[in-house]
């Protein structure tokens, strides 16, 4: 990316010696604007910067006029989104040197006097420009100083870094390769043609002004694959040999899966059944994934307990290794009590080992439930049901009766008008005075123990 010679020679002229003294700022920036189009500015900025940098400016007039066209090649855009806002900073802060020599190293931008610098930083200030460039470039270097700006440009500075950390490392190392120009002096006389020198660097394809030096990085060639391990269906020179696999389940509807969710959906509203039920216990048996996917929450579980005990005790033994097994605990025990949901516990005990204060918290459901209801029909035949529950885990070492002692007694003593319930006392007293003896095991022998 540079420019033809016919575009230097243009630029060249605008930013002779005598324009830059006679001319205004504002028409000479007028001028390139007519001269080149917008989609060369870029181009035409990057060969003012590398004159910058390369002090090949004979004039400070010519200096303070390429300053200004570089910034107004981008007028109406804010600095810091412009190309060439990294310039700017470098002129208003140039980096720290010790060394007092007037030569110019690669990429060095100059140094400016007092009435540059203002005038800079007054173009960055955005001051009405119709003072600033209505003057020639030899006015304001004749003018006095004055009171310098104070401009801060740390936000700037920091939008740079920013952009240039995204940079890779080979970029940021790189160096140009164009070496100064050295400084006329009366020992030193320097003959070159200018202007052609100018055009060889900036002209043409070959540029040297977009040519960088970096370091070259050498990897190491990767190793070629050895033949010998190369994966046996690489080798399709005998296609006979090869047939291909395919997987005739695929795409195919789980049926099984969908008559299980919807006897499931049918389970929760109405008894199934012997041959729905034993179909569903089926498929829950072929598949032990399947009752992850039936539709079943603890919410549920009540529904189900009440129209399809049987159904719920498999399911329930099936969720044993669920994370929500838990929850379907909570929901069973706090349910209304009736001779399902007693069964359901009561086969639950006798299969696997329930937490005791699940247990415990039925017993006490029970109790509360045969207590408070007032239809002395149902209530008489509930507290038969409780009665033989309880007579059940007592003679199947399901609850140690001791820790609920207290509660079971008085229970029974409230309804001793019914059979079960004095029954139930005679054993508790038989329990009491050692006649009768039941050893309660740490851990069952043929019950599964879930922690609660």
């Amino acid at each position: 990316m540079a420019l033809t010679v016919d575009q230097c020679d243009t630029l060249l002229k605008i930013i002779e010696e005598n324009n830059a003294k006679n001319q205004t700022l504002e028409s000479i920036a007028n001028e390139v604007s007519k001269k080149f189009d917008s989609c060369d500015y870029f181009k035409v900025g990057t060969c003012l910067v590398m004159l910058l940098q390369q002090n090949m400016f004979q004039e400070p007039e010519q200096r303070l006029v390429a300053i200004t066209i570089l910034h107004e090649l981008y007028r109406g855009e804010s600095i810091a989104n412009t190309p060439f806002a990294s310039v700017f900073i470098h002129l208003l802060h140039p980096p720290e040197t010790n060394n007092t020599s007037k030569l110019h190293y690669p990429g060095q931008l100059p140094k400016l006097n007092p009435q540059e610098r203002q005038f800079v930083s007054q173009l960055i200030l955005e001051v009405p420009k119709d003072v600033m460039l209505k003057k020639t470039a030899a006015q304001i270097l004749s003018s006095d100083n004055g009171q310098t700006l104070t401009l801060d440009l740390s936000a700037m500075q920091l939008t740079l870094a920013e952009k240039q950390s995204e940079l890779p490392h080979t970029c940021k190392s790189a160096i140009p390769v164009i070496l100064s120009y050295p400084e006329k002096s009366q020992n030193n006389q320097v003959n070159d043609d200018l202007e052609t020198t100018i055009k060889t660097l900036s002209c043409g394809d070959g540029a040297a002004m977009n040519k960088v030096y970096k370091p070259e990085f050498v990897t190491l060639a990767p190793p070629l694959l050895n033949c010998q391990d190369e994966p046996v269906w690489f080798n399709v020179s005998n296609p006979m040999q090869h047939t291909i696999a395919y997987d005739s389940s695929m795409c195919v509807p789980n049926m099984a899966g969908q008559e299980a969710k919807s006897l499931m959906s049918k389970a929760y509203k109405t008894a199934l059944t012997l041959q729905q039920q034993n179909h569903l216990l089926g498929e829950l048996e072929n598949d032990s994934k399947l009752v992850y996917h039936i539709g079943l929450t603890p919410s549920r579980l009540p529904e189900l307990v009440e129209n399809n005990p049987l159904i719920a005790i498999e399911v329930l033994l099936k969720l044993m290794q669920s994370k929500q097994i838990t929850e379907y605990f909570s929901v069973l025990v706090n349910m209304e009590m009736s001779l399902h949901s007693m069964e359901v516990v009561n086969r639950l005990t006798t299969t696997v080992d329930l937490p005791t204060e699940f247990v415990h918290l039925y017993i006490s459901n029970c109790i509360s439930t045969c207590e408070t209801i007032k239809d002395r029909y149902m209530q008489n035949r509930l507290v038969r049901l409780v009665c033989v529950f309880l007579q059940s885990l007592i003679r199947n070492k399901i609850i140690n009766v001791q820790e609920l002692f207290i509660e079971v007694q008085a229970f029974c003593i409230e309804f001793s008008r019914i059979r079960e319930a004095a029954a139930l006392f005679r054993l508790l007293k038989q329990l009491e005075s050692g006649e009768i003896v039941l050893f309660f095991p740490s851990t069952g022998n043929n019950k599964t123990k879930i922690e609660g």
